[in-house]
This record gives structure tokens, C-alpha cells and sequence, in this order.
């Protein structure tokens, strides 16, 4: 947690306001919908979001930020939320970050609503007062994170997934929020400056590295942690795996392919896959690849001037991909 502190630390006291609003900002006159986003306000995670729309503002804006930065901030973080909540009601996942997930507590149709209402909560925030070119981002956002998903599930189904596909759906799903959330952090600040932009591109390379450190989990990491193999109980085509069905003998992709297809279930046969894609280079191919997004991101911020916020936005993109879980 102590890179974390210290990534927060130049912000410290915007974290502490905008916390405070986003309360506001979820607050609602049915005591039922009050009773639940009390209950997400509270089991918050590292909050990576809203630090990344910060950060870049200060860092463009001499350490300044404004109502907008504030409002950015609150609407990625409700819309980001609503997302959440409707992804464990797909996934039918009882548990969120150690805690009770919603429809675990309040069942499926009051969290589908609870969605739809911070959805509609996050629009409106920015309707109300003409940030119309934040909610551009946001929405592109929210569309390509659909997209993504569906993508996803298309493509798993065959499994003949190819690299940049694989990045396709990478930078859909999970890069494309936290590419948001510093592009609205620039917009909030330089609206129609050439920054917005630059940091769309360098969240977006933060998220890809971010998702590939997450496909690294599932083989376990140095010393920490045993292989889990969920992704390929699930039949999630990560990086490893793609790598290496994409250089291997025929026998060996079809042997491959049909212990994901067939056998994703069976414990022996998962734990030689994820030997097999060790032990064929899966795993230095993908941390190759996530450093290279992770430098593509650092140089980007070489054109600016040092500060607090710079170091941190560094301390952000090491920490993505040296983090342990």
C-alpha cells in the first residue's frame, strides 16, 4: 500500500474533497438506493480512477484544478461503478474486492437498477452543468467497454483468437477507462489543447500494460502465489496462451486447444497447460510486451516539465506492472 500513499500524496487533499462529492453526487431521496451506495461508497478500492484524472490536471494546469476536475472525476467514478455492478449480475459474481457484491445482498433486479441509476446519475452530472465534452469521453468510453466485452465472448467461442485481436479487446475492456479518465482529467483543465489527446494515449498504454500484468496472475507470479488458471477454466484467451498456440506444432495447438475447449475443468490437465505455455516462452513474451507499453507510457511524459504530479504519474505506470496482485 505504500507506493500507493505515495503515488496519492501531491493530491491528498483533492481525494479527500472529491470523496465528498462523489458522496453528494450518489445520494437519492429512496432510502433503499441511499442504504446501497452507502454500502459501495465504503468498500472502496485503491481508487486508481479518479488519481489518474487528478494527477493529469495538476500536472498540466500548475498544479491547479477546478469544479470540472472535480465533476470528471465524479462521473467516471459512477459510471465506472454502475458498470461494476451490472458485470457481477453477468457474471453472477457473489463477491467484489472481499465484500458481499450487490446482487449477492440485494438480488439481480435491484442491482440492475442500481446500474441504470448511477448511470443515469453520471450523465446527468455532466448535462447539468454543459460539460458536454466530458461526456463525450465518458461515453465513447462506456461504448467501447461494451464492445469489448462482446468481443470477448465472440471470440472465446472459437478460440482462434490472433495477437492483435487479442489487443483489440484489451484496449476496449480495460484500457479504455483509464484512458478516459486522463483524458478527462486534461479536458477538465485544456479543453481542445492537443494534451487531451496525448493523454488519452498514455492511459490507454497504462490499461494495456494493466491487463496484461492481470493475464500474468493466472500463471503466478515469481515466488508469490500459486498458478491459478482461471482464465483458462473460464476459456479466456490471455497473451501467454496466444503466444504460444501461435508457435507451436499443429499436434500441440490441437492438444492446446481442446484442453481449454474440453478439459478446462480438469485440475492435471490446466496445471500442464499453464507448464506447457512456461515452458514455451508465453510468459517472457507477455512481460516483454507489458514493458513495452509501460515505456511507450513513460515517454509520453518526457515533453513535460518535472513535478510532484510527473513523478507520480511515473510511480502510477511502475507501479501497474510491478504490483503483486
Amino acid at each position: 500500500m505504500k507506493t500507493v500513499s505515495r503515488i496519492k500524496e501531491p493530491i491528498d487533499s483533492e481525494m479527500e474533497l472529491f470523496e465528498k462529492k462523489f458522496h453528494t453526487a450518489m445520494s437519492s431521496k429512496v432510502a433503499l438506493l441511499n442504504r446501497i451506495t452507502y454500502y459501495i461508497v465504503n468498500r472502496k478500492g485503491k481508487q486508481m480512477r479518479p488519481m489518474f484524472v487528478f494527477l493529469t490536471a495538476k500536472l498540466l494546469n500548475k498544479g491547479e484544478v477546478n469544479e470540472r476536475t472535480y465533476r470528471g472525476a465524479s462521473v467516471i467514478e459512477l459510471i465506472h461503478t454502475a458498470t461494476l455492478v451490472h458485470d457481477d449480475v453477468v457474471d453472477e459474481s457473489n463477491k467484489r474486492r472481499g465484500f458481499f457484491s450487490i446482487n449477492a445482498l440485494w438480488k439481480n433486479k435491484i442491482a440492475v437498477l442500481v446500474g441504470d441509476y448511477l448511470l443515469s446519475k453520471g450523465l446527468l452530472l455532466s448535462i447539468d452543468h454543459g460539460d458536454f465534452d466530458l461526456l463525450r469521453i465518458i461515453s465513447v468510453a462506456v461504448r467501447e467497454m461494451s464492445e469489448g466485452e462482446l468481443l470477448q465472448i465472440e471470440k472465446a467461442r472459437r478460440l482462434d483468437i490472433t495477437e492483435e485481436v487479442y489487443y483489440d479487446i484489451i484496449r476496449q475492456k480495460t484500457a479504455t477507462l483509464i484512458a478516459a479518465c486522463c483524458s478527462l482529467g486534461a479536458c477538465s483543465v485544456k479543453p481542445d489543447s492537443p494534451d487531451v489527446e496525448t493523454f488519452r494515449k498514455f492511459g490507454e498504454l497504462c490499461g494495456m500494460a494493466f491487463q496484461i500484468k492481470d493475464d500474468l496472475f493466472d500463471y503466478g507470479e515469481e515466488k508469490i502465489g500459486k498458478p491459478t488458471g482461471i482464465d483458462i477454466k473460464e476459456q479466456k484467451m490471455t497473451l501467454p496462451l496466444i503466444y504460444v498456440l501461435n508457435n507451436c506444432s499443429k499436434s500441440e495447438k490441437r492438444w492446446l486447444i481442446n484442453s481449454v475447449k474440453n478439459h478446462n475443468k480438469d485440475k492435471t490437465r490446466v496445471k500442464q497447460v499453464i507448464a506447457f505455455v512456461k515452458e514455451r516462452g508465453g510468459l517472457e513474451y507477455a512481460v516483454q510486451k507489458m514493458l513495452d507499453f509501460k515505456e511507450e507510457a513513460l515517454k509520453l511524459l518526457d515533453t513535460y516539465p518535472s513535478s510532484d504530479y510527473k513523478s507520480s504519474l511515473e510511480l502510477m505506470v511502475n507501479y501497474v506492472v510491478d504490483r503483486k496482485k
